[in-house]
């Protein structure tokens, strides 16, 4: 599984997947042209294996926010573990989907408007 994650850090490392035609493009996007909260998404883990992170945020603002979020779960199980804590994982919370979800949807409804400041949010 390292190995496979290691070849695809590599790959996206040095292929930019905007200016190839052999990585798999967003179904929805191809079929309906609106943009699915993940569109951007390969072109974002491009520009961040290659500390781009302003190019990161033209693509994606949620990857950033799914980062973090990743971060923190980590963060929290690695504290847990180490030093035998029992510090409260928010993620663990029964509304933490619920708004994660909201989230996403809000997300996914704006960056579809083609009108500034929402045409922002759309990947360039």
């Amino acid at each position: 599984m390292l190995l496979l994650l290691i070849v695809v850090a590599f790959l996206y490392f040095n292929i930019n997947p905007s200016e190839v035609n052999f990585l798999p493009k967003c179904p929805l996007y191809l079929t309906t042209g609106i943009y699915c909260p993940g569109c951007g998404s390969q072109r974002a883990t491009h520009h961040l294996l290659n500390f781009n992170f302003v190019g990161v945020l033209q693509q994606n603002i949620l990857y950033i926010i799914g980062l973090l979020i990743l971060g923190y779960h980590l963060i929290i199980i690695s504290l847990n573990s180490i030093f035998k804590k029992n510090i409260y994982n928010y993620l663990y919370h029964p509304k933490t989907p619920i708004f994660l979800l909201i989230i996403i949807v809000i997300f996914w409804i704006l960056r579809n408007i083609p009108y500034y400041p929402f045409n922002i949010l759309a990947p360039n």
